[in-house]
């Protein structure tokens, strides 16, 4: 009868104590974010329930990646047809998960899309307030316009009102005669508003997302191939 090949049992190993301590990383990073001060400063937020929700997912998904990496390499050492086809099981409904995750998202992409701009609308009237929460927004802002050479969210420099001297620095723009500065005031801005750059900016984080998903998606499926070529190689000896 044929036996267990060394190649694939170490492999399947291998492949799972990496797991395993990707595990062990996600899981010791939410619960530091949940104990930890600064954390707690985080959570306490105004945007403290989906910070809270999202952290509580970290933690979920950090102990099961864990549980599936201990199963996977136990199994792959011991020869247990019981822990890999538990690992099997798992992995294969991460899998699903992760399509169905994939599927819902491209059918909601334009709803996404509608909301985000809803939001970034919205927040406009942040850059003309003066609450503390405002100011949080307001240096995020002008730390991006610097680096994008833009200036206002929506509707250019006009966005800041009142504000607008005080984070005047980083819309000026240097040369009069160039097509994309304007006159604001006295001053040469940009006429570009951030609102384009900052939607060009998270699609391009969403494609970083996708690639990403699709690359554990090809290392879930080889961990299903090693599991179940293992799970047979060891009921055939």
């Amino acid at each position: 009868m044929a036996g267990v090949s060394g190649c694939v049992k170490y492999s399947m190993f291998i492949f799972n104590f990496l797991f395993w301590l990707c595990g062990i990383f996600i899981l010791a990073v939410a619960i530091w974010v949940r104990v930890s001060k600064d954390g707690q400063e985080l959570l306490s937020s105004e945007e403290s329930v989906n910070l809270y929700v999202g952290v509580n997912i970290l933690i979920a998904v950090g102990a099961t990646i864990m549980i599936l990496g201990f199963l996977g390499c136990c199994g792959a050492i011991k020869e247990s047809r019981c822990m890999l086809l538990l690992f099997f099981i798992g992995l294969f409904l991460i899998l699903l998960l992760q399509i169905a995750a994939g599927i819902l998202g491209a059918a909601s992409r334009s709803e996404s899309e509608k909301i985000l701009n809803e939001t970034l609308h919205k927040n406009v009237a942040l850059l003309s307030s003066t609450t503390e929460a405002a100011e949080t927004f307001q240096k995020a802002l002008n730390e991006f316009q610097e680096q994008f050479k833009c200036c206002g969210l929506v509707n250019g420099a006009a966005d800041w009102g009142e504000n607008f001297e005080k984070y005047s620095k980083s819309c000026e723009c240097p040369d009069t005669q160039d097509a994309s500065c304007t006159m604001f005031g006295n001053k040469s801005v940009y006429k570009q508003p951030c609102i384009s750059f900052i939607k060009d900016l998270l699609k391009k984080h969403i494609i970083i997302i996708i690639a990403i998903a699709f690359g554990l998606a090809i290392v879930e499926i080889l961990g299903l191939i090693f599991s179940m070529v293992l799970f047979c190689q060891i009921g055939n000896k």
